[in-house]
């Protein structure tokens, strides 16, 4: 059985500009692998070339034995949660009918759901927690709520792997550690692959069977524990100096792809940890007042 994800050789660039340089990674099936590296790394590149959203310039990518596009255009292989998902408040969806989307790919957009699918996704959403939601407008739910919704949807259609971009942004520690256990349940109990973006290394670390940090090249595919300290000021260098530490590291990272400065956290997930935030002038307020 070919793993579940395998790269070889590959490269990508925009224009004149390399984004991705001479990438070899394997995947084993049943795995969790972390992905890390700076902003402008070369992470949300690598996560579109797995969508097949982008192509390589050279070098091949397969999915399960199969190209990204085949194994999107099943709709059964590959499952993604977006960072930050934002509720359609155009469209008058449920909850329920949300999920069920999860499932168009795998059917066809005009043809009916097989029982044993439906089935599955009502099972779905009790098992993220949010059934007594189900007739619920999506566009009144929380970012917490609106999380577990999103990885319903994209279980529903029974994935071999699940992409998730920076899943614990906004959670506060002891959240992290309710999401890392309900993930790992989740993995467990549906023989999932995972890959996992995060800048959160803890989290990474503690959910991760193995560690890849990329930085237009791989610099590193290993277990968490032997992870070199070096390797990880070099790698956030640009970070670390956004939040006033240095450490005797200076950024000499060429940002390819969008940058990012950490700043106040914008979303607060509800259902897994809230952290607070400052509010000028009127001391600290739970930033889950999130616009319904």
């Amino acid at each position: 059985m070919p793993p579940a994800v395998d790269i070889k050789r590959v490269d990508f660039s925009f224009g004149s500009q390399p984004v991705l340089q001479q990438i070899d990674l394997s995947i084993e099936r049943g795995t969790t692998l972390g992905l890390v590296g700076p902003n402008g790394g070369g992470k949300t590149t690598l996560i579109k070339l797995l969508l097949g959203l982008l192509r390589p310039t050279s070098g091949t990518i397969r999915i399960g034995g199969l190209s990204p596009l085949d194994a999107v255009r099943r709709g059964d292989v590959i499952g993604y949660l977006p960072q930050n998902p934002a509720a359609p408040s155009s469209l008058p969806l449920s909850v329920r009918q949300v999920v069920r989307l999860g499932l168009a790919g795998k059917t066809g957009m005009l043809k009916p759901y097989a029982d044993d699918d439906l089935h599955f996704a009502e099972h779905l959403l009790e098992r993220v927690g949010v059934a007594d939601l189900a007739e619920k407008p999506i566009s009144t739910l929380s970012g917490g709520q609106l999380q577990r919704v999103y990885i319903a949807r994209a279980l529903a259609p029974r994935p071999m792997l699940l992409l998730l971009d920076e899943p614990t942004t906004g959670i506060d520690p002891a959240g992290q550690q309710r999401f890392i256990e309900f993930l790992d349940d989740l993995k467990r109990e549906l023989g999932l692959t995972v890959v996992l973006i995060s800048h959160d290394l803890r989290a990474v670390s503690a959910i991760s069977d193995r560690i890849a940090c990329l930085n237009l090249t791989l610099h590193y595919h290993d277990v968490p524990d032997h992870l070199p300290p070096d390797l990880v000021y070099h790698m956030f260098a640009c970070d670390l100096e956004a939040m006033g530490i240095r450490d005797g590291h200076v950024c000499t990272h060429e940002h390819t792809e969008a940058s990012f400065v950490p700043g106040p956290l914008s979303l607060v997930e509800k259902d897994f940890g809230t952290q607070p935030t400052k509010d000028k002038g009127q001391g600290t307020k739970d930033s889950n007042a999130i616009k319904r």
